[in-house]
């Protein structure tokens, strides 16, 4: 070349090759491949030799390839250079890099050892990655992972006289997880279609993997009909098709279904279905509010437990129903938009309130068992589940009842008569004295006032004494009814002249059945007989002469009177 000036072009290629120092990292070009090695130029006067086990990838001729600067001058004057020096200055570049940037690194689960692994990194790097930072789950066989090959980010990467690495594979797999969720949350919508595992259960449905991230599979979103497992309608690693029902943004959480792929049966509920029809349906669930009946699969409602009977308290549906019960029921009402139906099952049959006065009118005399007692007085069944209740005030006519379980006993058959009938706060009211005529009423009748009575002292109070005339019916003579009126002293006197048990003649008073109180007077009884024998001294003494007030004092004086 004309002009060419040979010697400042060899000078300036000796001055670029000066500045090139041993063991720095330089790109090389590949020019020619044998079979055992690998020629590359650097820009030397010769070029350098790689053997051709270095390269993991056998390069093509006119490749960039990076090689370290061993010697400018070798054997032969030849520049020497390494690939495999220029592979780990590569390595630990990148390392330091990934590390800084918190960019994954790949390695190898290579062996278990207390508290993690040991993770072959390549080039004869090995880290430690932590049990707990393994997996995002809970690991149980740690040998399970070893030989498997991972991504990690670097947690730590310091030196203290031995270069120390620790690496997370659970963090590249939440960072993987998150990037792969939020994708999802970018490009699906509701009512998609998507693919997934099925990869755990819960009680209340299944846990769907969509590609690291998970979504659940509700109980309630099985199946339109009533479902009790899971496991009848999924299994466990099988891949199935879903529709997405709801995302939530926010929490980042997604809702599936199969059975959002048939249409909702409730669509068609009013063709099918009106207020008081009477359905046949099955028992699906018990609470203690009532029973979930399903009419058809998807299709269910609730029989409240104040609509299972017209007559039986029940505390609780298990005592007349068990799951699985084959029933007859009635639509009370309904709600599409809430999808909820209200049942009845009393309503299919008659009430039994609607003629309790045709059954058991008042006056009717019939016979039945105790079913339970209170401190008022005793509950008699009629029947199932219809009681009439017996007071302790209609128990007797004569005695005051304070524990019913003195008169009756539980279990015990009795005889009672209806006395009440209210059908509308459903009440039927019995008594026991009834089957017999009020005593107090017969003892008005048969002694009215001024009637004389016999009767015992039954017992004595400052103010008078009492006494029974009949069984159960007591009257009381007042202190000042006991004598002829004296002095205060005279009246005490007299009351200690009684003792219990004395016969006494008595004159009726007053006799109030209402309130069951009797009134006697022993005064009165003796003033008759006073005025009796008086009245017989007068009508003898006429037909034999004349009589004189002395005459019938002085006989008085000597005559005693029963008392």
């Amino acid at each position: 070349m004309e002009g060419f000036d040979q010697s400042v072009l060899q000078e300036e290629y000796l001055r670029s090759l000066d500045q090139l120092e041993e063991g720095q990292l330089i790109e090389g070009n590949v020019i020619q491949i044998g079979d055992e090695n690998v020629f590359v130029d650097v820009g030397y006067k010769s070029e350098g030799k790689i053997p051709i086990e270095e390269f993991t990838e056998i390069p093509a001729v006119g490749d960039k390839v990076p090689v370290v600067l061993v010697t400018k001058e070798g054997k032969g004057g030849q520049v020497v250079v390494s690939k495999r020096q220029a592979d780990i200055k590569v390595f630990w570049k990148d390392l330091r890099e990934a590390f800084n940037d918190g960019k994954p690194v790949e390695g190898t689960f290579s062996k278990a050892i207390k508290g993690g692994y040991e993770v072959d990194l390549g080039y004869g790097v090995t880290a430690f990655c932590p049990l707990s930072k393994t997996d995002v789950f809970r690991v149980n066989n740690p040998d399970e992972y070893v030989g498997k090959k991972a991504k990690y980010i670097i947690d730590r990467l310091y030196s203290d006289n031995k270069i120390k690495i620790v690496l997370s594979r659970r963090a590249w797999l939440e960072k993987e997880t998150a990037t792969k969720r939020q994708k999802f949350f970018d490009t699906v919508q509701v009512g998609d279609e998507v693919t997934g595992i099925v990869k755990s259960f819960t009680s209340f449905g299944a846990f769907i993997d969509l590609g690291g991230f998970d979504g659940l599979l509700h109980i309630n979103d099985m199946s339109w009909g009533h479902v009790t497992r899971p496991k009848d309608y999924v299994v466990k690693g099988e891949e199935i098709k879903l529709k997405v029902i709801r995302l939530d943004y926010d929490a980042q959480k997604i809702n599936l279904s199969l059975k959002h792929f048939t249409p909702s049966p409730w669509s068609t509920f009013e063709e099918k279905y009106g207020v008081d029809d009477v359905v046949k349906g099955k028992v699906t669930k018990l609470t203690d509010f009532g029973a979930f009946i399903e009419l058809e699969e998807g299709i269910e409602g609730l029989a409240h437990i104040s609509e299972l009977s017209w007559v039986k308290r029940i505390q609780h549906p298990k005592e007349i129903l068990n799951p699985g019960d084959e029933v007859e029921t009635k639509i009370l009402g309904y709600d599409l938009d809430q999808q909820r139906i209200s049942l009845g099952l009393k309503q299919v049959l008659p009430n039994p309130w609607d003629t309790i006065e045709m059954n058991y009118p008042v006056g009717k005399h019939l016979k039945s068992t105790v079913k339970k007692l209170t401190n008022s007085g005793a509950f008699i069944e009629l029947e199932e589940g219809i009681d009439g209740f017996l007071h302790v005030e209609d128990m007797s006519w004569t005695k005051k009842v304070r524990n019913p379980a003195n008169v009756v006993k539980e279990g015990d058959e009795v005889e009672v008569v209806v006395i009440e009938v209210d059908k509308e706060v459903r009440r039927v009211r019995l008594g026991m004295k009834q089957l017999s005529d009020d005593p107090w009423k017969t003892l008005a009748n048969s002694y009215p006032k001024g009637s004389v009575i016999d009767g015992v002292v039954t017992s004595i109070t400052d103010f008078g004494i009492f006494v029974r005339v009949e069984d159960g019916i007591e009257g009381l003579v007042n202190k000042s009814h006991i004598a002829e009126r004296g002095s205060e002293e005279d009246e005490e006197n007299v009351l200690k002249s009684y003792k219990e048990g004395d016969q006494v003649k008595t004159v009726v008073l007053d006799v109030n059945p209402a309130k069951k109180r009797l009134s006697l007077s022993i005064r009165e009884y003796v003033r008759n007989q006073q005025r009796a024998e008086l009245s017989q001294y007068i009508h003898n003494d006429s037909e034999e002469g004349t009589v004189t007030l002395g005459d019938m004092l002085k006989n008085k004086g000597n005559d005693s009177f029963e008392s």
